[in-house]
């Protein structure tokens, strides 16, 4: 259980807000509102890096690193409002700087590495198996780009497991597991079935994750 901190009470109204600009953006996304999305979306990203900030991101060289990752997360968010492959593909190269900030983070915090090649073996059976059902699904130009971001991703989450096992801290592993299996939601969204559905679980994993990473700076984990 966090402790009753300054930096605590600060972040919780931004918790708050990007509670309540989510649901605004499921809303949203289920009437298929266009405007709704422009607005609701940017503001439950910009909820989520305040959130760090007032949390204390800055005081530490782990939260300066992770306030990168989250504004990459922003700037990633931002860019796949647009539905054009253009677009898709710069949000894709933003989220994939993002996973790398993130992967940066977790190294400056300490990780053993033991567990982190073990975690990322792991992760390699079921990647194979994910990419060969989804990519001949996607168009050809972007089956290397989603190929080489599967790969970051799963670094990622090896990366968080190894700082857990080094440093406590659980919430970094369980967000960055969230963060997983939202991207794949993404891509299901993306290249098989457009639409709600995979949205609906999809978008709160995702910025469960970002509130989650945002929430591990103020050092009560």
């Amino acid at each position: 259980m966090l402790n009753d901190t300054p930096a605590l009470r600060a972040f919780l109204p931004w918790a708050g807000l990007l509670v309540a600009a989510l649901a605004a953006l499921l809303v949203a996304e289920y009437r298929r509102s266009a405007w709704g999305r422009y607005i609701a979306k940017p503001i439950t990203s910009t909820a989520f890096v305040l959130a760090a900030l007032a949390a204390g991101a800055m005081d530490s060289r782990y939260g300066q690193v992770l306030l990168v990752a989250l504004l990459l997360s922003w700037l990633g968010d931002v860019l796949l409002l647009s539905y054009k492959p253009l677009g898709f593909l710069a949000g894709l190269g933003a989220f994939l700087c993002g996973h790398l900030a993130f992967a940066w983070a977790f190294w400056v915090r300490g990780a053993d590495l033991t567990i982190a090649f073990g975690v990322l073996a792991g992760l390699a059976v079921p990647g194979v198996l994910v990419g060969r059902w989804l990519l001949p699904q996607a168009p050809k130009k972007m089956r290397v780009p989603v190929a080489v971001y599967m790969t970051i991703l799963s670094c990622m989450v090896a990366l968080a497991s190894a700082t857990v096992a080094a440093h406590g801290g659980a919430l970094l592993a369980v967000a960055a597991v969230m963060f997983y299996f939202s991207d794949l939601a993404v891509a299901l969204d993306r290249f098989v079935r457009p639409g709600f559905l995979h949205r609906s679980w999809g978008l709160p994993l995702y910025f469960g994750a970002q509130i989650l990473f945002a929430s591990t700076v103020l050092g009560a984990i």
